[in-house]
């Protein structure tokens, strides 16, 4: 008999939607300390700026705002699980909008402060079960904000590595969904049971094909902290350079999950 399939992880609404507003709030108050020699600084996302990057960030929470204008879909269409897959074919039109908002808001500040204010307004009006048209396909409101909280996370630690000195804090909760849902994204990617992958505090997940690790001490381990994670599941830092500076612990012959990574691009 198959193993019985794993129940899908659940995300707690009120502490996704305070870690979305959580961590907006520390990015929006690290931007009034930059300078605008800070904000032409270069990014390790292709040709963006510091400025391009900002713009982006609110562009991600705003994604919410563009799906509620759109009527409600009839039928959930994917799990929030799946949402990691849609990034990479869009890269070109989000370069394209972020590079428009970026011209058409010189003031971030202002332009986020109004995205956090319109956000909650939003929030208040529509049921966490409000069903969204978003790129990845329909999901319930409550689902996509964990995906908010994932943008926000990344692109804070983009902003932490373009700019010299700046220690823009993570908030726990949006650190933690974003860490499970790209482990999870994972599992689901490769299949399986004969790899752990540990992310503590956060996450334990199963994966890779083989032979299926029942008790003890796993013979295939993968071991790392919630900020490399993110980093490999996104493509920002190398399976080998992680390894090379210790930063993640392999041990076994099904441990290599290099070849899976990035999960998200």
């Amino acid at each position: 008999m198959p193993p019985a399939k794993k129940r899908p992880r659940s995300y707690d609404p009120a502490k996704t939607r305070a870690a979305v507003f959580a961590q907006l709030g520390t990015v929006r108050e690290a931007l009034r300390g930059l300078e605008p020699r800070q904000l032409a600084l270069p990014t390790r996302l292709g040709a963006w700026t510091v400025r391009d990057l900002v713009a982006h960030i609110g562009m991600a929470v705003t994604a919410v705002h563009r799906a509620l204008e759109l009527p409600a879909p009839a039928r959930q269409t994917v799990t929030v699980v799946e949402w990691p897959f849609s990034t990479r074919p869009r890269a070109g039109a989000i370069d394209d909008f972020t590079r428009g908002l970026t011209a058409a808001h010189p003031d971030l500040g202002a332009y986020l402060a109004d995205v956090d204010q319109s956000l909650r307004a939003l929030l208040d009006e529509h049921p966490g079960s409000r069903l969204l048209d978003t790129s990845a396909g329909a999901l319930p409101l409550d689902d996509y904000l964990v995906t908010r909280a994932l943008e926000l996370v990344v692109h804070t630690d983009d902003l932490n590595a373009a700019v010299p000195g700046l220690e823009v804090p993570y908030d726990r909760q949006a650190l933690a969904a974003t860490t499970r849902l790209l482990a999870d994204a994972l599992a689901v990617k490769a299949p399986g049971g004969s790899t752990e992958v540990r992310v503590p505090p956060y996450a334990v997940v199963q994966c890779v094909e083989g032979p299926r690790h029942t008790r003890g001490t796993p013979p295939n381990v993968v071991e790392t902290d919630p900020l490399t994670w993110i980093r490999l599941a996104t493509g920002r830092t190398a399976w080998a350079d992680a390894l090379a500076a210790a930063k993640v612990s392999a041990s076994g012959e099904r441990a290599d999950i290099g070849g899976l990574l990035p999960v998200m691009a």
